[in-house]
């Protein structure tokens, strides 16, 4: 005969053990990346041209000349080794390690005028995943921060109703964190916890992947003893440091317990409803499984993904593309073609490919991105060090030009020649894309108002 499920008693649990297991049997974080009803209202400009954004981001800094706006006429110094491939579209070549990528071009952009001033991973990585410069000293172990501006996924998801069911915004496998702590810029900032993105914060290429909280349970009697733990934390006393916490807990808890029993939820995220075919065709690797997974999730209805290419300093990944060649790394075109663009060209190109077959591509937007290139002469050790004043973007799908090239650079590809992009302006037009006005404005902690974006969209990349 079935059991009946135990109850948890407030009294039995600390506040530590309740903190403690509630963060390992329920993702403690969950409540507060839920979406809660928007407590003030953005300006909308228009209805939204695109239902979804996929950000594939590259970390660490892809290298331009190297991929998407090669200089073959350049010295070697500058060119490099690799040679330039045509693509679907006749006049635009890319780099030879990129084959699939450039059976898509018909159905991108690459802009190839971004431009900003900021070298450093922290402070550019910051730019732009939020569209401003950030206002507080930081350094290569700084983390994140409330006062900080928000994420424009957080921005987007507090603008807009969720699907019943799902998390709005996602985090694909972990955030950016090279140095063992998430960079700035990764969350809601002073928007507040109940827009920071769903985290999964495992790998969906490794047999133990889960996606943390979503993840099926086990049994009935578990979901009881996380739901009875909810209603012990309201028990628990409340020092002034944790208010914010339980308070953002109690408001969205009931949410939380409806996503964790979602089976739409748990399926959106579940690979193994994916042949082994298609999950060989994005690549049996971190960013291509993670990308496979953001795939799922858009067809789910999940507002906004960003999926991290995965970089640690001496550990998983490595250097990622932040590539400067210094011992004991390899050499930065030997890196590039065996660690770096094989995965980026099959991740890419497999999920464009994905949302056209499926009809998804003209409401989906997809931008891969870096925070900033590499310098058009390669250094002593054989690498490229930061260069942020000309580097290149990849766009696809809704509301976008298909098979061009917006902007130019130079013989060097060190500076625009024409129509120079901001990451500001970049956001803003992913912005006007999914019917958020750049032009409004939210308030922060202080509830000072702030613009959305100090940017303006790119006229020239809409459709």
């Amino acid at each position: 005969m079935p059991q009946t499920p135990r109850a948890v008693a407030p009294r039995t649990w600390t506040r530590r053990q309740a903190l403690q297991v509630g963060a390992v049997a329920f993702g403690l974080q969950l409540p507060q990346l839920l979406h809660a009803e928007a407590t003030a209202r953005i300006a909308r400009r228009a209805s939204p041209r695109v239902r979804s954004v996929v950000v594939l981001f590259l970390s660490g800094g892809p290298s331009q000349l190297d991929m998407f706006d090669l200089k073959p006429d350049a010295p070697e110094d500058i060119r490099g080794t690799f040679k330039p491939i045509r693509t679907r579209v006749p006049g635009i070549q890319l780099c030879e390690h990129l084959p699939r990528l450039a059976s898509q071009t018909h159905r991108c952009t690459i802009v190839r005028s971004m431009s900003h001033e900021e070298t450093d991973h922290v402070r550019a990585t910051f730019w732009v995943m939020t569209g401003g410069r950030i206002a507080r000293r930081v350094v290569q172990s700084s983390s994140m921060d409330r006062n900080d501006r928000p994420h424009f996924g957080a921005v987007i998801t507090h603008a807009q109703h969720p699907q019943e069911g799902l998390p709005p915004f996602v985090m694909v496998p972990e955030f950016v964190s090279p140095v063992g702590v998430p960079r700035p810029g990764q969350h809601a900032g002073f928007l507040g916890t109940r827009y920071d993105p769903y985290l999964i914060n495992s790998d969906p290429n490794e047999p133990g992947y889960s996606p943390g909280a979503i993840a099926r349970s086990a049994d009935g009697e578990d979901l009881q003893q996380r739901r009875a733990l909810l209603h012990s934390l309201e028990d628990i006393g409340q020092r002034a440091s944790e208010a914010p916490l339980l308070h953002d807990f109690e408001v969205n808890r009931a949410r939380a317990f409806d996503l964790i029993t979602s089976p739409q939820a748990q399926k959106a995220f579940d690979l193994t409803q994916e042949s082994r075919r298609t999950r060989e065709r994005y690549g049996r690797h971190t960013f291509g499984q993670s990308t496979l997974v953001a795939r799922r999730l858009v067809e789910a209805g999940v507002r906004l993904v960003q999926v991290n290419f995965v970089r640690h300093d001496n550990g998983k990944g490595g250097q990622g593309f932040d590539s400067h060649a210094s011992p004991p790394n390899p050499p930065h075109l030997e890196w590039l073609k065996k660690e770096l663009l094989p995965p980026t060209d099959a991740a890419f190109a497999s999920l464009v490919e994905d949302l056209a077959d499926r009809g998804l591509l003209e409401e989906t937007l997809v931008v891969m991105m870096g925070e900033f290139g590499r310098t058009p002469r390669f250094n002593k050790n054989g690498g490229r060090d930061h260069w942020s004043r000309c580097y290149s973007v990849v766009l696809a799908g809704g509301g976008i030009k298909a098979g061009t090239v917006y902007g130019a650079s130079d013989q060097q590809a060190a500076y625009p020649t024409t129509t120079p992009v901001a990451p500001e302006d970049l956001i803003a037009t992913i912005y006007q894309l999914t019917g958020v006005d750049p032009h409004g404005w939210l308030r922060d902690l202080q509830n000072r108002p702030m613009v959305i974006s100090e940017g303006k969209p790119v006229v020239g990349l809409l459709a």
